[in-house]
């Protein structure tokens, strides 16, 4: 292992801890983009097809979440997701209950949504942000065996960078250093090159580099 300066192990430290901070924000923003880009017209199909019970129940959910009352924000997602559970409303406000409740240091909460929309959701690329989102947060409890698992279901093509990203986190978070840099090496083919996420990748790859 090469020795490293001071001004260097003080840089690295500081990403490290940047990183485990910011991580689960970061990885959110990217997973809505992703459903947006890759599902917004087959939504707008299935959207069509739902009862106006559910949109109106959808609406007022989304009016709690301005409010940022987590107890009604949470009362409003379990109305749609007991009435409603196979809608494309109640796994989307379920993702964002889950978001609201990580907010709020809720990780209970959180994960108890997560789960819901991966065991419940009927489009694949929401069961993914929701499997994604809590492979995180069990990253953060330490939970790398339950993470590890989550990451071995089969998923679309088109989130194999993020899989593989988190998979480097899973590993480097556990010493698996040599495992950790072949991930996040996958991770980097995978994902847009203009992706600004990417960049993130690449400098969590240079730091097993200087760590080496």
């Amino acid at each position: 292992m090469a020795v490293l300066d001071s001004q260097e192990q003080e840089q690295l430290e500081a990403f490290k801890a940047w990183w485990v901070e910011n991580r689960n924000y970061l990885l959110a923003g990217v997973l809505i983009v992703t459903v947006v880009m890759g599902g917004w017209r087959g939504w707008q199909y299935y959207q069509g097809k739902q009862t106006s019970e559910a949109a109106f129940l959808y609406e007022e959910f989304t009016k709690q979440l301005g409010s940022k009352d987590t107890k009604r924000i949470n009362d409003a997602v379990a109305l749609i997701t007991e009435k409603f559970p196979a809608t494309a409303y109640a796994s989307r406000a379920a993702l964002l209950a889950a978001q609201v409740n990580e907010q709020a240091k809720d990780m209970t909460r959180a994960k108890t949504q997560l789960q819901w929309v991966n065991d419940h959701a009927s489009e694949a690329s929401l069961k993914d942000v929701a499997r994604l989102r809590l492979v995180s947060l069990l990253l953060d409890e330490k939970n790398y065996e339950s993470a590890q698992k989550l990451l071995e279901a089969e998923h679309p093509a088109s989130f194999d960078g993020l899989y593989a990203d988190l998979k480097g986190d899973v590993m480097s978070a556990q010493g698996k250093n040599e495992e950790a840099r072949k991930a996040y090496q996958l991770a980097i083919e995978k994902i847009d090159p203009k992706s600004r996420y990417r960049n993130l990748i690449q400098m969590k790859l240079d730091a097993l580099a200087v760590a080496k």
